[in-house]
């Protein structure tokens, strides 16, 4: 498969003006904490891991099951589940505000020459902040504006049910998005708690890359927010980034990694150049290929045309897209005692050996 990225000057998204900002008490993740038909699902998935335990099924041992939650231990316990479902963050290394000057002025030294970094150049700031992603462990990395769009409307605390309005600090002009890679062989096993440990381990490192570069931006002297799934939509700040397409499955297209991926970000003051976002087709391959819908199990993709409009309160209606029924896929889940990546192992993108990219320059 030979795939042609195209730098296109608008994001490859058409939406209208009914768009609204997302209120994530009704992510379907956050719907386990107060609708009671999604509270009975959680209570059947964790009924279906004990059953598969005690069935001996195979891919779903407790060894398995071991293994995912050595993969989900640093997200869950600093990361915070909450941030995880995507119901708020500002918890454990995702919280707003932290120290922003450099370990010597914590220990009463005065801040070093040069501190706070001056920006003259924001290309070269950019290159700076990307390389310092990667070393951290980003497989890829884009920058954009904020579209205040993507940010969520409120904060929804599930240990109170006490919702606010949320607003980003003054200021966050930009995002850094960051791309983690899932291993594909892992990926490849799903609906098995195997591939359920790589997500688990993709959180974790999403956790420790985001919080890292945080640092590292505040270090600088500038403000920086680590964010995983909470705060704000993550697909659409990706596709602003430059970072892929949206498909048919509802996840991330990437060149690199087709939908094998988890994405973090962080927003930041510090003046950054923005990618240009990209278009290589997905739209029209998904127009054909379906595979993901014919995969799932839980009839969760839709196999007919885009819309502006989902099929249940989970979805944000307003962008022409293919809507995915959270309702049907987390059911899947609680029957099967694991997650799902089916629709992102059979993706042709996700495949590393069946591919070329070609990046324009």
């Amino acid at each position: 498969m030979l795939i042609k990225v195209r730098r296109v000057s608008v994001p490859p998204y058409t939406v209208t003006g009914s768009l609204r900002r997302f209120n994530p008490k009704f992510t379907v993740f956050s719907r386990r904490f107060w609708d009671p038909p999604i509270k009975e699902l959680i209570k059947g998935y964790y009924d279906a891991q004990m059953r598969n335990i005690a069935l001996g099924r195979e891919g779903y041992s407790l060894k398995d099951y071991a293994l995912m939650a050595g993969g989900w231990h640093v997200a869950s316990f600093q990361g915070g589940l909450i941030t995880a479902s995507g119901c708020r963050g500002d918890l454990g290394v995702y919280r707003w505000r932290e120290e922003p000057a450099p370990i010597l002025a914590r220990l009463g030294w005065p801040p070093p020459q040069g501190y706070p970094l001056k920006v003259d150049d924001p290309g070269e700031a950019s290159k700076i902040v990307k390389e310092a992603a990667k070393l951290y462990g980003a497989s890829a990395v884009g920058i954009c504006r904020v579209n205040k769009a993507w940010v969520y409307s409120h904060i929804y605390d599930p240990t109170t049910g006490d919702e606010k309005p949320l607003e980003l600090p003054e200021g966050l002009d930009y995002a850094v998005v960051i791309l983690v890679e899932m291993n594909y062989e892992a990926v490849k096993t799903s609906p098995s708690v195997r591939a359920a440990a790589e997500v688990g381990l993709g959180y974790s490192k999403m956790a420790f890359i985001a919080s890292s570069l945080a640092q590292f931006i505040r270090s600088l002297g500038y403000e920086a927010v680590p964010c995983g799934n909470d705060t704000a939509l993550s697909i659409p700040l990706a596709i602003d980034a430059g970072l892929g397409q949206l498909g048919r499955n509802g996840l991330l297209i990437t060149p690199w990694f087709g939908p094998r991926v988890r994405i973090a970000k962080v927003f930041t003051n510090l003046p950054l150049k923005p990618d240009q976002p990209i278009d290589f087709g997905v739209t029209e391959f998904c127009n054909k290929c379906k595979l993901c819908a014919k995969a799932c199990e839980a009839g969760a993709i839709s196999s007919g045309d885009m819309s502006y409009e989902g099929p249940t309160i989970s979805n944000n209606p307003g962008a022409l897209k293919w809507y995915i029924n959270p309702e049907k896929c987390y059911e899947f889940w609680s029957k099967n005692g694991a997650d799902c990546s089916t629709c992102i192992a059979v993706c042709p993108f996700s495949d590393p050996s069946n591919k070329v990219v070609e990046e324009e320059a």
